[in-house]
């Protein structure tokens, strides 16, 4: 039984970080864990040009400077010209789409996807991934089962586009992986541990509140069994979305979990339990990087097998795990 744990590189290819306070706040607890990840683009207003995304990129390289830390930035989806997609297209790692105010800040979402045709097939000319928030606005357990006909349309429609399917919650979605060449995934840590039960089977946890909300236990089973086994297609993302306590503890309940402090311990921890640890690897690092085709990174994570119990707080934030005693810790955090 090994006693350490060398990660290369480790990435989070999903990552709320928000701005201002919060973002120098939380950016820390990433960049300190993480060589690089991906960055979400709702914020108020949604980052949607390519100067308000240099600008945040600018505040975020400021908030983590003294980390090895690569953002990856996105634009916020909309009717990008073509001019616009092809000045963006080396500064950007994807184009985030959003159905309208199906999550926080996606007001301006899409209320059609089959009126941007002209700007999808120039992104596929040009190689720009597509990276999608993927649930209707039906029943909200059956939101993402309902999305899955339009991943279908567009990995049809759209062959050489590389398609990214955010956050995935249901062993449908973990299938589909396995039906187009061109769609790839996200998964979450919570929603390898958790299901709907945990957030609402007793007292309403509004911590582990988030959209997609938890499903039933196949599907966290699904999941889990994708990325123990080191599905080439899936990645990690930790979505990890802060809130303040007053958002979450409160009549409308912000969605978001917030995991950044303890998703590579916890990862550690989940993966070594399952026998698995082999496969963390690729699920945390390499997989994305040949999805993605980014390049080789320095930065390497050491994590030994040293019994700690997990913050529960930090910064008025809530933390996913916290107070749990877990066998994996960071080495020097």
């Amino acid at each position: 039984m090994a006693d350490f744990l060398t990660l290369f590189a480790p990435l989070d290819m999903h990552l709320h970080l928000r701005d201002d306070g919060m973002l120098r706040a939380v950016g820390p607890a990433s960049a300190a864990d993480f060589a690089g990840a991906v960055i979400m683009p709702n914020l108020v207003p949604p980052v949607d040009s390519l100067a308000a995304m240099r600008a945040y990129r600018d505040r975020i390289e400021a908030a983590t400077a003294d980390y090895d830390f690569t953002p990856f930035m996105t634009l916020f989806f909309r009717d990008y010209s073509d001019a616009e997609l092809a000045a963006a297209r080396d500064e950007i790692i994807g184009i985030k789409l959003y159905p309208a105010g199906v999550t926080t800040n996606s007001e301006a979402g899409v209320k059609e996807i089959s009126g941007y045709d002209r700007q999808l097939s120039a992104m596929q000319e040009l190689d720009i991934p597509l990276l999608v928030h993927g649930e209707s606005h039906g029943f909200v357990l059956d939101r993402e089962q309902e999305f899955l006909a339009v991943y279908r349309t567009l990995a049809k429609r759209y062959p050489r586009l590389r398609i990214v399917m955010e956050h995935i919650t249901t062993a449908a979605a973990a299938a589909l992986l396995d039906e187009f060449e061109n769609l790839y995934a996200t998964v979450t840590l919570h929603h390898l541990i958790i299901t709907l039960n945990d957030v609402a089977g007793g007292l309403l946890q509004p911590h582990l509140f988030c959209k997609p909300i938890a499903k039933r236990p196949e599907d966290r089973d699904a999941l889990l069994a994708a990325a123990l086994g080191a599905h080439p297609k899936l990645m990690f993302g930790s979505d990890s979305a802060p809130h303040p306590r007053s958002k979450k503890e409160a009549c409308g309940c912000a969605a978001g979990v917030f995991s950044a402090p303890t998703a590579v311990p916890l990862l550690a921890d989940l993966f070594d339990r399952n026998g698995a640890l082999a496969s963390l690897q690729a699920f945390i690092g390499d997989n994305a990087r040949h999805i993605y085709r980014l390049p080789e990174q320095d930065k390497t994570v050491r994590l030994v097998r040293k019994p700690q119990t997990l913050i529960a707080e930090f910064a008025d934030l809530v933390v996913f795990g916290g107070g749990e005693t877990i066998a994996w810790s960071v080495e020097g955090a």
